[in-house]
């Protein structure tokens, strides 16, 4: 048990730095392991079985609404990147270039890719020629590269891995369609399978996707009040293949610019779910991605018959569908415990001698440290309700957290009131839609605006910062 303690109390707690207990965490979880450059990480095997299984799970979502997996090169020549003018812009401070090959200086210069509009773009305008060429609905899984200044593990990196789906289609109605549809897939899933409740919304034109007509987000809340986002969709109109010259005939034999689309998300939801739901003694994982939905601990192992019960039972898991896991280990009983609550394990199974005389075993539910007496006779279906039971408690958690920390203001006032009061939250405030206002409220208040709502009714008629009518509601808050 001197281990155990240890090993807990390594944690910085999040009430006295949540900055240095995030990065304990995903140390200390075997996550990561940092590199010699910097903004570059190992993302080691229990983290990236976090992402496999949150892969998985999208890419199963993708295929069914009839999604291909492409792959797209990882250098960009300097004139292509340069055809679209507000894209290249705004990704200029981020891009990481290549300037020799060998020895040899390159006549052009190479990004590395921090996105692959432009190489899509390249490869729509050589395979498009008539409508029945389209839509195409293309997906990739892939790593990029982002200059970013300030780095932190799975939030901001240099290099991230993400999906990045990519379609193209005869009408805007289509492609506006579709830019819906995606994001409503990834709302779905980061409140089903990542237990992270969000706000769905549309970007500001001063916070959208360079080059994009209309950006639309998830927005989640941390457990520390400050904003993520999750997920973004964007639709590009037919701005990119008007850049890129790709043309179709359409249904009248009439030459006609198609419309684009672009979705994506990253490692970063890693991030969002250590920081929605793990706590002081480690990481929370949501059974549907967790590497190990219940592990399995023989108490008093060196007893005849318990490492035999034990494994019995771990196979029965197995065969119900759960990702089960026997430690038969030497470690001790109370090491294993601190173990796999670092790790975030949704259920702990102990079985020692008493419980399989009385046919039985403890299940313990990391999430809220509860633990039921179940019989060994139909355990698997027992087990599959007690994950459910983990998903819907970490939801219901994350939803209180955000509802608590969700305030509606009328003035800039109100809003450094509230923030210094309270602490980092949502602030829900109108706004008249001029950018200075917007660019205002940041300057007063240090709130950004994160998005505007979809379906959420309105909380005054007057902007927040001029007392100007207003009709446009926005979730305003500090971010990741």
């Amino acid at each position: 048990m001197a281990d155990n303690k240890k090993k807990v109390e390594q944690i910085t707690s999040m009430d006295e730095d949540f900055a240095k207990w995030f990065t304990d965490i995903v140390k200390k979880a075997e996550l990561i392991e940092y590199t010699s450059v910097k903004g570059c990480m190992v993302i080691r095997p229990y983290g990236y079985a976090i992402w496999e299984n949150i892969q998985k799970i999208l890419d199963t979502r993708f295929k069914e609404l009839g999604h291909e997996n492409v792959c797209m090169p990882m250098f960009i020549t300097e004139s292509l990147l340069n055809k679209e003018k507000d894209h290249v812009e705004g990704f200029a401070p981020e891009v990481a270039w290549v300037t020799y090959g060998g020895s040899e200086k390159l006549e052009e210069r190479l990004c590395v890719r921090p996105t692959s509009e432009t190489l899509f773009c390249e490869h729509y305008s050589n395979i498009i020629h008539s409508y029945r060429d389209l839509p195409k609905l293309y997906n990739q899984w892939v790593s990029v590269v982002r200059w970013e200044k300030t780095t932190r593990p799975f939030l901001r990196s240099r290099e991230f891995l993400w999906q990045e789906g990519h379609t193209i289609h005869e009408t805007a109605a289509e492609a506006i369609a579709e830019t819906e549809r995606m994001l409503d897939v990834y709302a779905d899933f980061c409140e089903q399978a990542l237990a992270i409740p969000v706000i769905k919304g549309k970007k500001t034109e001063s916070d959208k996707f360079a080059g994009a007509v209309s950006t639309y987000a998830i927005e989640a809340l941390m457990h520390d009040g400050k904003a993520l986002q999750a997920g973004t969709s964007h639709y590009f109109g037919d701005g990119f293949a008007k850049a890129f010259d790709i043309q179709y005939t359409d249904r009248e034999n009439k030459k006609c610019y198609p419309h684009q689309t672009s979705w994506g998300v990253t490692t970063r939801l890693i991030g969002a779910v250590i920081m929605t739901h793990g706590d002081n003694n480690g990481l929370v994982l949501p059974p549907a991605i967790a590497p190990t939905q219940a592990i399995v601990i023989p108490v008093a192992q060196h007893k005849e018959g318990v490492i035999e019960a034990a494994t019995a039972l771990t196979e029965q898991l197995k065969a119900a569908g759960i990702r089960a896991k026997l430690d038969a280990s030497d470690n001790s009983a109370g090491w294993k415990f601190a173990e796999y609550e670092m790790k975030g394990v949704p259920v702990r199974i102990e079985i020692g001698p008493r419980d399989i005389e009385n046919g039985c075993c403890v299940v313990a539910t990391r999430h809220n440290g509860e633990k039921t007496v179940l019989p060994l006779e139909g355990i698997g279906d027992a087990v599959k309700a007690k994950l459910t039971e983990v998903r819907d408690g970490l939801f219901a958690r994350a939803l209180a957290n955000r509802e608590k920390r969700t305030y509606d203001c009328k003035t800039t006032d109100e809003i450094k009131e509230v923030l210094e009061k309270n602490g980092d939250g949502f602030i829900r405030a109108m706004w008249c839609g001029s950018p200075e206002c917007e660019k205002k409220v940041k300057e007063l208040t240090g709130v950004s605006s994160r998005c505007i709502p979809f379906g959420i009714e309105h909380n005054g008629d007057k902007c927040v910062c001029c007392g100007k009518d207003a009709d446009t509601l926005v979730y305003w808050g500090n971010a990741y």
